[in-house]
């Protein structure tokens, strides 16, 4: 029989390789795991589970809530709150930075999530996901206040994402390349399927959603229309468009076959200067993809280096292919 490696034996063998895993991370990377296996039911079994539709509540964003939004968020910290390995914790969901109770012994890391990526596609049976990012809390800090969570994406030691779809799978980083693996449905197994993914530098399929086309800058304007104007425009080559709303699905379509993903800044609400969250979104999704050769951008600077200025920051994201997303920061840059 073949071996299957597990998530569990690739992360011991990463870390006795020396690639920046030790217990701890070890252990809140199986927790987080055993969080979005129950995740992963809930949406699987949908109205059967009773998640389907909404909350009657808003997060801090001012946006509806889905049941399994709120499910999937007291998911991630129920599973991952008491074993010590976390000096704290931030949701996209929760209006301020998570606490660790008193009860709990205090880890060393510091986690933002956002526990269900796409949520507005649920109640349609359209892919969602959960994405996660760790870093280290500030040396000598026990009990860390928002000012502590306000890291750069440099110094993210974890980021990855699972997606929920036709088979739920774990995207990984741990900065030394990124990994893939497949849930095994009958035993919950996250087995490596999916090896050193790498992003194509070239591409011919672009994601954006064109409703807000009217909103957009100058930059975005001129290179849509670029692809939309294929082989008769000045690119001299057919592109197809993509657009599932869902973060998590456009990613990993993207560490696939390639592509370039935008959700770009627009004046559609000028208090806003961006879609997607810096912490929870943008930073681990731009880990990713830099790990596997592509370039993560807002336009106007690499999205990793950003210095945040809150937990619930929203920023530009444009993301994906190097050639595509060099080409349109180039645009900017002009």
């Amino acid at each position: 029989m073949e071996h299957k490696t597990t998530l569990s034996q690739f992360l011991t063998q990463e870390q006795h390789a020396g690639h920046n895993i030790d217990d701890d991370l070890l252990g809140l990377l199986q927790n987080v795991m055993s969080a979005c296996r129950q995740i992963h039911a809930a949406v699987n079994n949908g109205a059967l589970f009773g998640v389907l539709g909404s909350a009657d509540s808003e997060n801090v964003q001012g946006e509806t809530q889905k049941k399994l939004d709120v499910w999937s968020n007291n998911w991630f910290i129920n599973y991952t709150e008491w074993a010590g390995q976390l000096a704290g914790m931030a949701s996209e969901e929760e209006d301020d930075v998570y606490q660790i109770p008193s009860q709990y012994p205090k880890g060393k890391y510091l986690m933002y999530f956002d526990p269900l990526d796409g949520s507005s596609n649920i109640d349609v049976n359209i892919t969602v996901g959960s994405i996660f990012s760790i870093v280290k809390c500030p040396e000598g800090v026990t009990i860390p206040v928002k000012k502590d969570y306000l890291r750069p994406g440099t110094e993210q030691v974890c980021g990855g994402f699972v997606l929920y779809g036709p088979s739920t799978m774990l995207v990984l980083t741990t900065g030394n390349g990124v990994n893939g693996f497949t849930m095994e449905p009958t035993t919950g197994e996250f087995i490596l399927t999916h090896e050193n993914m790498t992003i194509p530098t070239e591409t011919n399929e672009f994601a954006v959603n064109m409703s807000n086309q009217r909103y957009w800058e100058e930059p975005v304007q001129r290179y849509v229309d670029e692809c939309m104007k294929g082989t008769t425009g000045t690119r001299e080559k057919n592109f197809n468009m993509r657009w599932v709303a869902s973060m998590v699905a456009e990613v990993y379509r993207i560490l696939t076959r390639g592509g370039i993903f935008m959700y770009p800044m627009d004046n559609k609400d000028p208090t806003k200067a961006g879609k997607l969250r810096l912490m929870y979104e943008a930073n681990p999704m731009s880990f990713i993809v830099e790990q596997a050769g592509g370039v993560s951008s807002t336009g106007r600077e690499r999205i990793m280096e950003m210095q945040p200025n809150d937990i619930h920051q929203r920023v530009p994201v444009i993301l994906g292919s190097k050639t595509e997303v060099d080409r349109l920061v180039s645009y900017h840059q002009k």
